[in-house]
């Protein structure tokens, strides 16, 4: 399986992307930028798509199937696209603070740690849906981990679409997303641009 190894503060300053986004709490990458260089129109289409791909964790080829499903579906192939990744059961674990970024949610899903509807997935991309119920596996909720992130997520806001219960380390799909929201800051448009290509 392919893995991008590349430090994260520095893809995030490469990409003029805050790491709150991300989940850290570094306050080192906000002063250090990657200078005023000027970006063909090409150039700052794929600085969005490799936005996109980074805050949630794709690869490229799933990253462009996601794309294909996206623009056979009703409405505007940007905004399904977007909607499709904040769908991702690693996110929707993160956004719920169940974890406190997205690849240590991502790893909770791999490892087993999670289940929808009283079943284990392990599967990262799963689609959550409306109605599903998130929630970490009992056998798990014991572990110094989970009080860890329960301390560390304490005050964290979990968007409107999701409801979290974050002392029993559980949580709910109250509706699917729409794209006001998605907080992350990405230009969708752009990204269809660069795929219409």
């Amino acid at each position: 399986m392919a893995v991008d190894r590349t430090p994260v503060l520095k893809r995030c300053r490469s990409l003029g992307l805050e790491a709150g986004y991300l989940g850290i709490d570094k306050k080192s990458n906000r002063n250090k930028t990657n200078g005023n260089k000027k970006k063909s129109e090409y150039g700052n289409q794929l600085a969005e798509k490799q936005k996109a791909k980074f805050i949630y964790g794709v690869l490229e080829k799933p990253f462009r199937n996601y794309f294909n499903k996206a623009s056979m579906m009703k409405g505007q192939t940007g905004e399904n696209l977007m909607i499709m990744l904040e769908r991702r059961l690693d996110n929707v674990v993160f956004r719920l603070a169940l974890a406190r970024t997205r690849k240590e949610a991502r790893q909770m899903v791999d490892h087993k740690n999670v289940t929808v509807n009283g079943k284990v997935i392990n599967v990262p991309g799963y689609e959550v849906k409306e109605g599903d119920v998130i929630a970490i596996r009992d056998k798990c909720k014991a572990s110094q981990k989970y009080k860890d992130i329960q301390e560390a997520n304490a005050g964290r806001t979990v968007p409107e679409w999701l409801e979290g219960d974050l002392e029993n380390l559980t949580g709910t799909v109250k509706t699917l997303p729409n794209r006001e929201q998605i907080d992350v800051p990405v230009n969708e448009m752009l990204i269809v641009e660069l795929y219409s290509k």
